[in-house]
């Protein structure tokens, strides 16, 4: 039976009139940037997630980039993240001259682990009462922002970080491009920190017919600065207060993004539906080499993935594909072991759990429209596969 890893074509024909008619809308109007779609998007998505405001941009990565535009990080500067991520988390701080710093994460969310993270900020940063900044020690660069990542659709600890980011006065910027609708608390992910980082690509669980992203916060003032950076750094048009990037959410994409938007929870209680199948079916397998997700009580996994863990994942992966079931590996080297983040000067063991990751976990098909019948087929194969 074959199953892809994703199937964007069917949930394209349950909506096909609607994304016509407000594509043909936008090319009736010619109003292709920052057009009346857009503004009715950005409303519409702070009002989801509760905030102040939403500002659109050009994807996701370049939510991360104008953030860390925005708090002036650079040389001279450091941003606490996890080395087991998309690359965009650590490449939007690289790019800018300041240093990706890494901590370990935690073995059953995935996610960047306050234990570490709390044991990191005591041995290594100070905080300077007199600027409200810290500082690492060792290097005697300012601390610019933690930056979790609420990986596969399930938040990170946030209590935990934001109580620690004040004890050490540093910013908390939400990379919350896997996790739209995901609630730690209560609260909606990219809605805690300082800002929240979202994108639209069209595997995303609120995906656009290309790229698009979006940064929420409730902070005024963050908010104008991320709206004028976008624009080349400049309030009004040709009169420029800083020196910014072209980062805009073109209309077709909001139009696209206003159809479906109303839908993403319906569509998120699909996929939780179907994670509650596979883990009813894995449980009945049996299968000792293989972890499940783990779901943290406080919070709802929104499963933009659901990641498997076990040793004999490769074999795993290539029996699947020649039975038609597709996977992905997310992701299969750290940050901290690819060639262009050589000179930070980490090594193999450094960060044991998210190796451990790199090197177990597969990502199986899932996705609101994923039949009961496909799931039972790709249990019973990885059944199979481990009787063989």
């Amino acid at each position: 039976m074959r199953t892809p890893i994703l199937d964007l074509k069917t949930q394209l024909n349950g909506i096909r009139g609607q994304i016509d008619s407000a594509i043909n809308e936008v090319l009736s109007s010619t109003s292709f940037i920052m057009g009346p779609s857009v503004e009715i998007f950005e409303k519409a998505m702070a009002r989801y997630l509760g905030v102040k405001h939403a500002i659109s941009c050009a994807s996701g990565s370049d939510a991360l980039l104008l953030c860390n535009m925005a708090l002036k990080a650079g040389a001279g500067s450091e941003i606490i993240t996890t080395p087991y991520t998309f690359f965009a988390t650590a490449g939007s701080i690289a790019r800018l001259g300041a240093v990706p710093v890494f901590v370990d994460i935690d073995m059953k969310t995935y996610n960047i682990s306050v234990k570490e993270l709390e044991a990191f900020l005591a041995k290594n940063v100070k905080r300077d009462r007199q600027k409200n900044v810290a500082v690492n020690k060792k290097t005697g660069r300012t601390i610019k922002a933690i930056q979790p990542v609420h990986l596969y659709g399930q938040a990170s600890d946030m209590d935990a970080i934001m109580q620690l980011a004040s004890d050490y006065d540093i910013s908390v910027i939400e990379d919350a491009a896997q996790s739209i609708g995901s609630l730690y608390n209560g609260k909606y992910t990219g809605a805690m920190g300082l800002a929240g980082c979202f994108s639209f690509y069209p595997t995303k669980n609120l995906g656009a017919y290309g790229d698009g992203g979006a940064v929420a916060t409730d902070n005024d003032d963050f908010a104008i600065l991320i709206k004028t950076l976008r624009a080349h750094g400049g309030k009004t048009k040709y009169y420029h207060q800083l020196v910014g990037i072209n980062s805009r959410l073109d209309s077709l994409q909001a139009a696209v993004l206003n159809v479906k938007l109303p839908r993403l929870d319906e569509w998120i209680q699909k996929r939780i539906a179907a994670a509650d199948i596979y883990d009813e079916l894995f449980k009945k397998l049996a299968i000792r080499k293989v972890t499940i997700p783990f779901r943290a009580r406080n919070r709802n996994h929104t499963f933009h993935q659901y990641v498997i863990r076990t040793p004999k994942r490769n074999e795993l992966r290539e029996f699947l594909k020649q039975n038609e079931i597709g996977s992905e590996i997310y992701y299969p080297l750290c940050l901290h072991q690819q060639e262009c983040f050589a000179y930070l000067g980490y090594k193999n063991g450094d960060f044991p759990n998210a190796e451990k990751a790199a090197n177990e976990t597969l990502a199986l098909p899932i996705y609101p429209e994923i039949a009961p019948e496909q799931q039972e087929y790709i249990a019973g194969k990885i059944g199979e596969f481990f009787k063989e």
